[in-house]
């Protein structure tokens, strides 16, 4: 793997996986929209702080205008509703054998092969714990199950060589042959997240707090229904546990997914969401629709109704459009609609 990897995204995933193969001696150019972070990690450095590590690490980056050549291996870390755009603007820097590895939150490969190619998409599922917070700062509160898998379930030789990658940053991160497992899990536990980010308060403290845990069994159950429906089986991770969510399955081992998710989150430096501050601190659109609305009309297509889902849509868009604010009340107008 001696030809240089392009980031496309070198915000909190995208960022903290370059400043450590930077480190490493990986030859890694980052690519970014935001200038002044660009300018940062390219000579003062990018910054990765918190508790996990703090280091500084100097990493080539540009802005989409200033990239030039081609690349076998890009690694895609925008937000899920600028994947297709960023495709666009990628893809005549990919060369024809090469592949994107899409290191998002969502369902992005299904965007990203049907303009590239299966043959061209990989797909990676991360649960670590980080936020961008100034240009040249990235927070790294805490680490998470890291995965890789090809679309199709086979263990490639490419594969193995991005798994080697992701093992620099995760040493723990694992290959496997069931990638949409995963981030089908991911969307589970995604929807809880914005969730949480209607309040003010931490994800542990929403997490532990008994009178709410209808709201996350509810979206859990929603989304593990859907999941079914599509042939998948999600999988366990960090303390979320698909199953206790499936048609079926107990209240009590709900309960008890949504206890050991609220102690995870006690042990990070991350305590909110990345939703809740595009929200709160960035006021910004969040990826509410690529992430939440696609299953809720994956679902509806394939006759479920999600109505905790649909109502979870119209808050975040509430609150970004500034018709709701963040607080309790806005809440338990999702719980009116969970059961």
């Amino acid at each position: 793997m001696a030809q240089p990897l392009l980031i496309w995204g070198a915000g909190a995933i995208g960022g903290t996986l370059g400043a450590y193969w930077a480190r490493a001696g990986i030859d890694v150019l980052m690519v970014d929209i935001n200038e002044d972070h660009a300018k940062a990690c390219s000579t003062s450095g990018l910054t990765i702080e918190g508790p996990v590590e703090h280091f500084t690490q100097l990493v080539q980056t540009v802005t989409p205008a200033g990239l030039s050549g081609t690349f076998s291996r890009i690694v895609l870390a925008v937000k899920a509703q600028h994947t297709a755009a960023a495709v666009a603007q990628l893809a005549p820097h990919l060369k024809e054998e090469g592949f994107v590895l899409s290191a998002q939150n969502g369902l992005n490969e299904l965007e990203i092969s049907r303009r590239l190619s299966r043959d061209r998409t990989m797909g990676c599922f991360v649960n670590f714990g980080a936020d961008w917070q100034a240009p040249g700062r990235i927070l790294l509160g805490n680490r998470g199950s890291v995965v890789v898998g090809e679309l199709d379930g086979a263990i490639s030789e490419r594969s193995r060589e991005v798994l080697d990658l992701l093992r620099i940053f995760e040493p723990e991160a694992i290959l496997t042959d069931d990638i949409w497992g995963y981030l089908w899990g991911k969307l589970g536990y995604g929807a809880m997240l914005f969730a949480t980010a209607l309040t003010n308060e931490s994800m542990a403290e929403n997490f532990a707090r008994a009178e709410r845990t209808k709201i996350w069994i509810t979206l859990g159950r929603e989304v593990m229904a859907v999941a079914n429906s599509q042939g998948v089986t999600p999988k366990a991770f960090n303390g979320f546990s698909p199953q206790a969510f499936m048609p079926g399955a107990s209240d009590e081992l709900a309960r008890q997914s949504v206890a050991q998710l609220a102690d995870f989150n006690r042990h990070t430096a991350k305590t909110h969401s990345g939703i809740w501050r595009d929200l709160a601190i960035r006021k910004r659109v969040t990826e509410v629709d690529p992430q939440v609305a696609v299953v809720a009309d994956i679902g509806e297509a394939a006759g479920l109704e999600t109505p905790a889902l649909r109502r979870l849509v119209g808050l975040i868009h509430d609150i970004e459009e500034g018709r709701r604010r963040q607080s309790a009340e806005t809440l338990q107008s999702l719980a009116e609609v969970c059961r």
